[in-house]
């Protein structure tokens, strides 16, 4: 048994971080025994993407899972939520192909001092900021690209919540008004000193709540680099990650998050800065990305603008809340050493989207 074997060389993964070690025995064990197919030598690696969950590849011989499960230390209520995702993973992989497969789920803290799941693992390209250098100038294939991620959202927003079984996930009645109250909360407990305007984002949310469409399934998480995409054709999204947040509410709450990391080559420089996905010629504009949801959807979009507003301010909360697991130790990750400047560049431009032209 090792964490990581010599030459290990699979894309997106590092070696387990000295803060994040699993003990090998129990996998070796309570694991193993839960999960068909898993025989031969254990190994363990940490796949290097995603700044919260911590998320292993586990392989017995030549099968391979992936275990998922909340960082350590105090968390932020409704954070993190392993059920959740365990929960909406087994109603959604038998009808929403980009849904993996779970196996297990254990709420036993003892066995890995915190809950946990195991599901399968599937295999492709993750995009970030940089494409890699075989993927790159290729605008027709980029646009193609978007159209599918906005397409692939239609499709999840079309399934049937009650038909699998997932009519109790959330609480649909009044979801934006809840989610506007408890986030201004959240800011309130995260932040480590005085903004105002995320104070006065706040107030604007609260004030300019729409009547929400009819609620569907929320993955409340919907972005380019939780999606993964066929390396040999990255027009074809094979899997949607990271459901811990998935939830029943205002379908626009996606598509505003969406919005919120999508970039473009005319966006102020610190919102480029800040950005997630790739700045190329090709990728569908903002704007663009609306229509095509409103077209394939059938929702008015209306009020889109307080939606990406949210979106924007929501993740700057997001952004301190990581932070402030940083400074405390709980997240030993020095990608998230600046995050209390992001939030403020977040807020900056959650600020531009709600008062075009003040900025």
């Amino acid at each position: 048994m090792e964490h990581i074997p010599p030459g290990w060389t699979e894309p997106e993964t590092v070696a387990v971080r000295p803060q994040a070690t699993l003990d090998l025995n129990v996998v070796d064990t309570y694991v193993r025994a839960r999960l068909p197919k898993a025989d031969g030598p254990l190994t363990v690696v940490q796949f290097a993407g995603g700044h919260a969950n911590l998320t292993y590849l586990v392989r017995f011989g030549a099968h391979e899972y992936v275990l998922r499960r909340p960082p350590g230390g105090p968390l932020a209520v409704g954070a993190y939520d392993m059920a959740r995702e365990f929960r909406a993973l087994s109603a959604l992989w038998p009808v929403f192909p980009p849904a993996s497969r779970p196996y297990f789920f254990c709420d036993d803290t003892s066995v890995l001092g915190a809950p946990f799941f195991v599901m399968e693992r599937r295999s492709g390209l993750v995009i970030h900021k940089d494409l890699p250098a075989e993927q790159l100038g290729r605008p027709d294939v980029y646009a193609r690209l978007s159209a599918a991620i906005v397409d692939t959202l239609v499709d999840f927003h079309a399934v049937d919540y009650r038909a699998v079984g997932l009519a109790t996930l959330g609480k649909p009645q009044g979801f934006v008004e809840r989610q506007v109250r408890n986030w201004r909360k959240r800011w309130e407990s995260a932040k480590v000193e005085e903004l105002p305007l995320m104070d006065e984002l706040g107030q604007w949310l609260a004030g300019h709540v729409p009547t929400s469409p009819p609620p569907t399934l929320l993955h409340n998480d919907y972005k380019l680099d939780n999606l993964m995409v066929d390396p040999t054709d990255i027009t074809r999204i094979i899997a949607l990650f990271d459901w811990d947040q998935c939830t029943l509410g205002d379908p626009l709450i996606d598509l505003g998050l969406l919005l919120n990391y999508w970039t473009q080559h005319d966006d102020p420089a610190g919102r480029r800065e800040i950005a997630q996905m790739p700045v190329l010629p090709g990728f569908l504009s903002r704007d663009a990305i609306v229509q095509r949801y409103a077209l394939r959807s059938g929702r008015d979009v209306g009020n889109i603008r307080f939606y990406e507003t949210f979106a924007l301010w929501k993740t700057a909360v997001v952004g301190m809340q990581l932070f402030v697991l940083y400074k405390n130790g709980q997240l030993r990750d020095e990608r998230l050493s600046d995050f209390d400047r992001r939030a403020l560049i977040l807020a900056e431009t959650a600020q531009a989207v709600a008062h075009p032209g003040q900025l």
